[in-house]
């Protein structure tokens, strides 16, 4: 689905509305015909096409990521997805006042970086990625890796972020992110190894042990590579769900 078929940005237009044009056969912004609503809320939709038609081909997705309802910023994917970067962290506990970031893993564009504590994780090295992506992607990571970045590094992330938490709620999909890869069919290198394991790592890492740290990273890097493929799923079976079981026809 892509942010061309989507009306509920528009001040007034809720699911119903926008689900009656589609019902219409008005799927996308090309379509639309004022008299397929009524006067006012027509002149809003079309002073809204007008202004968004300007930001479409933008790499910066904010104007459009301060419109859209939380529950549906899984539709700005399709149209950002060539600049899409999906990230993970992993920490020595859950509390950001007490405890640090290990790794964070980066991929983007099919290139994995990953930035390791006490020696390429710095401020300036997380600025780069976040500047670099037009969207960011993260499961749980507005409620924790993002903040936990934030406060540990006195960072300010502007950088829109799509939380596949919440759109895999909306399609019945719970729990934490590795029982979900497994229920649509996502296998692990590692699936032996948890979020526990990878503070034992570190620990282990900063002991001494040989090989702790590459396992960390390996860890790391397949959390943040499988977020692209759930991402996928995610956005395709929603596209079903809440755009072509509505439409009389789809657009092009």
């Amino acid at each position: 689905m892509r942010i061309e078929n989507s009306f509920i940005p528009v001040e007034g237009v809720g699911t119903q509305t926008e689900q009656n044009l589609w019902q219409q056969g008005i799927t996308h912004w090309d379509a639309f015909d004022r008299s397929a609503v009524g006067p006012a809320t027509g002149k809003r939709i079309e002073q809204f096409i007008d202004e968004a038609q300007s930001h479409l081909g933008d790499p910066d997705a904010r104007f459009f990521d301060t419109r859209f309802p939380s529950s549906e910023r899984w539709r700005l994917y399709e149209n950002f997805r060539d600049r899409a970067c999906f990230f993970d962290i992993e920490t020595t506990g859950l509390d950001s006042s007490r405890n640090v970031v290990t790794t964070v893993s980066y991929h983007q564009n099919g290139d994995t970086t990953t930035l390791v504590r006490g020696d390429n994780l710095t401020a300036e090295r997380i600025r780069e990625m976040c500047a670099d992506a037009s969207l960011l992607v993260s499961f749980n990571g507005i409620r924790f890796d993002q903040p936990f970045l934030e406060d540990c590094f006195e960072l300010s992330i502007e950088t829109p972020h799509l939380d596949l938490m919440y759109p895999c709620k909306k399609l019945g999909l719970s729990g934490g992110l590795k029982p979900i890869e497994r229920e649509i069919g996502i296998e692990r290198d590692r699936p032996d190894i948890s979020g526990l394991d990878a503070v034992r790592l570190w620990q282990e890492h900063t002991q001494g042990r040989d090989g702790s740290l590459e396992t960390l990273v390996s860890y790391n890097r397949e959390d943040a590579v499988n977020l692209k493929r759930l991402t996928e799923t995610v956005t395709n079976r929603l596209h079903e769900n809440e755009f072509t079981c509505h439409c009389e026809s789809t657009p092009d």
